[in-house]
């Protein structure tokens, strides 16, 4: 049987997940892009997997208590033992098909052994002109992100630098 590549979450709104102005908190929102992120990086690898990076998690609607949720997750990208993962939210009235886009990220999951090491991801083969196209968003994002960890880690040296010496209470 051929491994899942893409899960769908669905589910309404709730009270529980208001903010103070009335619309969905953002934590539940992206404790929601986590979820379905994992459900399917655990899917395709058939193993336990944790959240590496969490990219550019756009907030594009908010969503309304009451509304029909999905949030969609798909595999755009494999490495050795880490896999991109492209998530997007969408959300309307229960009783119309007209939803919108209320979110997207992408996400790096890595798959792990029972002791917690990296373990190898099975390798995913775009074949669809979608799937080309989203295997090379992600390596377009994975290289973006190494610039910028690079730049990151330069600025918080000089920084480290910068920072007096810390004293004993006196």
């Amino acid at each position: 049987m051929p491994r899942p590549n893409s899960v769908t979450l669905r589910f309404l709104a709730e009270p529980s997940q208001v903010n103070f102005g009335g619309k969905v908190h953002g934590g539940a929102v992206m404790k929601w892009l986590d979820q379905a992120g994992y459900a399917c990086a655990a899917g395709w690898t058939g193993q336990y997997c944790v959240t590496a990076w969490v990219g550019a998690i756009r907030f594009l609607r908010p969503i309304a208590v009451g509304e029909l949720v999905e949030v969609g997750a798909r595999l755009i990208h494999t490495g050795r033992t880490s896999m991109q993962i492209a998530v997007d939210v969408y959300a309307g009235p229960p009783t119309s098909a007209e939803h919108h886009r209320a979110g997207h990220c992408v996400m790096t999951f890595v798959a792990v052994d029972p002791e917690g090491r990296p373990a190898p991801v099975p390798p995913w083969q775009p074949e669809t002109p979608v799937d080309l196209a989203l295997d090379e968003y992600a390596r377009r994002l994975m290289e973006m992100r190494a610039s910028l960890d690079r730049e990151i880690e330069e600025r918080l040296r000089w920084l480290d630098q910068q920072r007096p010496a810390v004293t004993g209470r006196g």
